[in-house]
């Protein structure tokens, strides 16, 4: 059989719109904003006390394509615990600060890469806006501004009602402009609502008000399901117009998950390579093999795998050999068996038992020829079509 280039297109990959135009600021050795990749961002769950612990999540959601990772700084052990967390972490760590201001300090001292600031509930916070600035400044820190619709600051709720994306967006305008007057700009914001059309609203308003790099999230998203659904759906609005730098998938789950969905945002919207993809068929009553089981059996086989290649389970004979013709390898299966494509050429045929176990063996012969991205570990995208 004759070589096959599985390369990555030499093009490159489309997307919806152009980014927008914010200005790049460092999270440690990571860019956000400006012409940087959009990064994704996850958050630790263990006590930020008990570093091994939280040294061996953050080494997990590395492995998964975890770029930045935040930890949460509520009490002052969690402050001294900071600076072996920064030191060995293998990405930038951003301290998460919330009502005490004098963490703020500590995760700046701590060798943090940055820190997020929570204006709404951090005591007397504009008042400390110059010596914050200047502590950061001289470290070389960056902040976020994260506002959040569960904290809003009272006065706004007073003056709006409620958290409206005109309220977040007052907000947020307000303190960087206090940061802005002391010469302080190495900041990005966040104005995160749990309802992913506030969230969208809000975000599309601060875009239009200055070149702030922004941070997506759809905060207190829900369980799994319900929060990869939000947040697609309020990712993929902004995302598509062209806005947002750095994103969080907020989910009740761990931490990873939120990671592995992260990315494969990104992807489907080509502002991140594209890894494994696993285009398989809802099935239906033309289906003359078990399309579920296949499909589901591939997909585990193939989990780790980081290379971009394209990978058809079709269960008939209508849209199969066309999926199949256009996947770098895909199978398109009828009457007991399966016929194998290796970039829309017929290899073999061969018994429904031994589909799975033949479309991993070409599925890993292919990846050994083909240079490897990273070592992100995602999983295969699952294309129900």
């Amino acid at each position: 059989m004759s070589t096959v280039n599985l390369g990555m297109p030499a093009a490159p990959a489309p997307v919806l719109a152009p980014r927008r135009k914010s200005r790049k600021i460092n999270v440690g050795k990571v860019a956000v904003g400006g012409d940087a990749p959009v990064s994704v961002q996850s958050m630790t769950t263990t006590p930020t006390t008990d570093i091994n612990a939280t040294l061996q999540q953050i080494a997990e959601l590395t492995a998964a394509g975890c770029d930045i990772v935040r930890v949460a700084v509520p009490s002052a052990d969690d402050a001294a615990a900071l600076p072996a967390i920064a030191k060995k972490s293998q990405i930038p760590v951003i301290a998460d600060i919330h009502f005490q201001p004098k963490y703020v300090y500590a995760a700046i001292d701590a060798g943090c890469a940055a820190v997020r600031v929570n204006p709404g509930n951090i005591r007397k916070f504009d008042d400390q806006v110059k010596q914050i600035a200047q502590a950061a400044k001289d470290a070389g820190v960056s902040l976020r501004i994260g506002v959040n619709a569960g904290s809003l600051d009272p006065r706004l709720l007073a003056k709006y009602g409620k958290a409206t994306p005109e309220a977040l967006v007052e907000s947020a305008v307000w303190e960087a402009s206090l940061f802005e007057e002391h010469d302080f700009h190495d900041f990005k914001i966040s104005v995160k609502h749990n309802d992913p059309v506030v969230m969208v609203q809000a975000y599309e308003m601060l875009a239009e008000r200055g070149d702030w790099p922004l941070h997506l999230g759809v905060t207190e998203a829900g369980p799994a399901f319900q929060g990869t659904i939000k947040s697609a759906t309020a990712f993929g609005a902004l995302l598509s117009k062209g806005i947002g730098d750095t994103i969080r998938v907020s989910l009740s789950a761990p931490p990873v998950e939120e990671v592995k969905v992260g990315n494969q945002i990104l992807q489907a919207l080509n502002l991140r390579p594209r890894k494994l993809e696993i285009v398989s068929c809802p099935s239906c009553g033309r289906a003359q093999v078990d399309v579920y089981t296949l499909a589901e059996k591939v997909t585990a086989g193939l989990e780790g795998l980081t290379v971009p290649l394209r990978v058809a389970v079709m269960g008939c004979v209508v849209n199969g050999p066309g999926e199949a013709r256009e996947a770098d390898l895909g199978v398109a299966s009828g009457n007991g068996k399966g016929q194998i494509f290796v970039k829309g050429e017929v290899i073999k045929t061969v018994p429904e038992s031994e589909i799975v176990e033949t479309l991993i063996e070409e599925a890993m012969r292919i990846a050994e020829s083909m240079p490897v991205e990273d070592e992100a570990g995602t999983s295969p995208i699952v294309t129900v079509g």
